[in-house]
């Protein structure tokens, strides 16, 4: 009932059509119960009368039957198109909904919930949602109408006889209720269990250039037959228990036949009922069992329906760690001063990853971060757009604590060029252009100048309308790399944030990125997570940290002639060149 509760509100927007699908679902079912009772009455009346009278008035009759089946017709019609699309679109609002609480989750979300589960969510889950959103309500009404109505008329017809048939209905309606929850269950579990063959799919079919570089064909065929084999024991068990449900509902259909048919043949012989209306009686017992088989097939759409709402409004109820407060300002002619007052950080309790870090950067000027892998490096650089937030002290943007000011205008002055280059499937044009939609062809084609990548966009076949492939697959690792350049040059932001941007470079595509990334750097605030320490020689300071903190700070020569920590990493790598 509580998942009941939260679903009815989304009828809201729709409550025009929704009433109006009820309407012509009301005609409906009174036009199915009112044809029995239309023969009934004539055979009682004008079928007694004279052949002339009868075939005189035939006409009338055919006539007003089809106007009610035109009627009928056109109510159908509205129940099954209106009906179904009001369905989408309360299913196209809902997708729209879990898809901005996907997006408005921060990276401790992404850490630690899979993508194949979400995308289940998102497709899977939200049809079932649909399905129950059109057909349950029009369902239930049909439903209850047609039996509410065929029982008054079947207690005009004879109520000892009717009796028997609640009794039959009402032992059918405790069976039904004392399986739907083992049903429910299942149900539950096929949905865990499909987004598990989800899981398992996108994280081969994304990671299929290194499955089969390794031949890894066969763990992942081994991986994914467990999923799959999961799901079918899941499916054997769901269905196991839709076979009881079905057949025992098939059982009580045969018994109320078995009533009537008992009870009919002992009125009748008791004088009690004719056999003409025991004919309509048994007409009224179709319409009658009819929308019974119908409730009783709906549990199962009931049950899926609820079973994806619940793990719909399990997305929905967990709230993004990091929102923008309610009085949150505007951040606006950022000069790009930073500061890292006493910041500690945390991913869980029990793990900190950061402590005390105190440090400050002048507007225009440029730091390099270094130290051992799992030092904070990374982590460090993500809480100055808030992809994390602190867990003690501030970072200050220009004197203002990030905290006070939306996100969007934080992110919107901070540009991020990432070892791990991201490309959108689309073209060349629209990659560049990502972080400024808006932008002009020709300040396109001067951000690809900036990152000298004009010339090779203008060998493409199709120049700047090449399409890249789905993650920039058709380019390589330094041409990808310039078009992460590009995308920031466009960008234009006074704050860089360079997270081992050349790391996964070979020399030589190396040193041309390495210039472009010196030419986006001039003038800007750029703090760059350094591998490679040739990279960074020219930094204003260096910062050196571990998982204890900063251990140095200083420019590389004097870092050299301390003889510490950096020295011996810088040594390292000379002697590995």
């Amino acid at each position: 009932m509580k998942l009941i509760k939260k679903f009815i509100p989304y009828y809201k927007p729709y409550i025009g059509v929704f009433l109006l699908d009820l309407v012509c679902a009301s005609i409906l079912s009174v036009i199915d119960l009112a044809f029995p009772q239309f023969l009934r009455i004539l055979r009682s009346t004008l079928f007694l009368e004279t052949p002339q009278v009868i075939l005189s008035r035939l006409g009338v009759i055919a006539a007003l039957l089809i106007i009610m089946y035109i009627i009928r017709s056109l109510c159908r019609y509205y129940v099954t198109y209106q009906g179904h699309m009001m369905g989408a679109r309360m299913e196209s609002g809902m997708r729209r909904e879990l898809f901005e609480r996907f997006e408005a989750f921060s990276f401790s979300y992404y850490d630690t919930h899979n993508t194949g589960e979400m995308m289940s969510k998102l497709i899977s889950d939200l049809f079932d949602i649909s399905e129950l959103a059109h057909h349950g309500p029009e369902n239930i009404f049909i439903s209850i109408v047609k039996i509410i109505g065929s029982f008054i008329l079947l207690m005009r017809i004879n109520v000892p006889m009717t009796l028997c048939l609640v009794v039959v209905v009402i032992c059918m309606a405790i069976f039904a209720i004392r399986q739907n929850g083992k049903m429910r269950a299942t149900f539950s579990d096929n949905r865990k269990k499909i987004a598990g063959i989800n899981s398992s799919l996108q994280d081969t079919l994304g990671g299929i250039r290194v499955v089969k570089s390794f031949t890894g064909e066969e763990i992942e065929q081994q991986k994914f037959d467990r999923s799959n084999l999961a799901f079918l024991d899941s499916k054997q068990a769901n269905y196991r228990q839709m076979a009881k449900f079905f057949s025992g509902n098939n059982l009580f259909d045969g018994l109320m036949y078995v009533a009537v048919l008992i009870a009919g043949g002992y009125f009748i012989a008791k004088g009690q009922l004719t056999g003409e209306d025991l004919a309509i009686y048994a007409l009224y017992i179709n319409i009658f069992i009819g929308p019974v088989n119908v409730l009783v097939e709906f549990t199962e759409q009931l049950q899926k329906g609820l079973a994806g709402f619940e793990r719909f409004t399990e997305v929905m109820d967990t709230l993004p760690e990091i929102t923008d407060s309610p009085n949150a300002g505007t951040l606006s002619d950022v000069k790009g001063v930073i500061d890292y007052k006493n910041v500690s950080f945390s991913y869980e309790k029990e793990e900190t990853v950061l402590h005390d870090i105190n440090l400050h950067v002048e507007a225009g000027k440029s730091i390099a971060i270094v130290g051992p892998s799992g030092g904070g490096k990374t982590t460090l650089c993500s809480l100055l757009p808030r992809f994390y937030d602190v867990t003690g002290g501030c970072v200050c943007i220009d004197g203002t604590d990030i905290r006070t000011v939306t996100q969007k205008s934080l992110r919107a002055y901070i540009g991020i060029v990432q070892q791990d280059v991201y490309l959108f499937n689309g073209t060349v044009r629209e990659n560049i252009a990502y972080g400024k939609p808006e932008a002009t062809m020709e300040e396109i084609v001067e951000a690809a100048r900036s990152a000298d990548l004009l010339e090779f966009i203008e060998s493409l076949p199709k120049g700047f309308e090449t399409e890249v492939g789905e993650r920039g697959a058709r380019l390589s690792g330094g041409q990808k790399q310039r078009i992460a350049i590009a995308r920031v040059f466009l960008k234009n932001p006074p704050i860089l944030i360079l997270d081992e941007a050349t790391s996964a470079l070979d020399n030589e595509s190396e040193r041309y990125i390495q210039e472009s990334l010196d030419k986006l750097s001039a003038g800007r605030t750029t703090i760059t997570i350094a591998h490679r320490l040739s990279t960074i020689l020219g930094a204003d300071e260096i910062i050196v940290l571990d998982g204890d903190g900063i251990k140095e700070r200083g420019t590389h020569k004097e870092l050299i002639n301390k003889g510490g920590l950096y020295e011996k990493y810088y040594r390292m790598q000379l002697g590995a060149i």
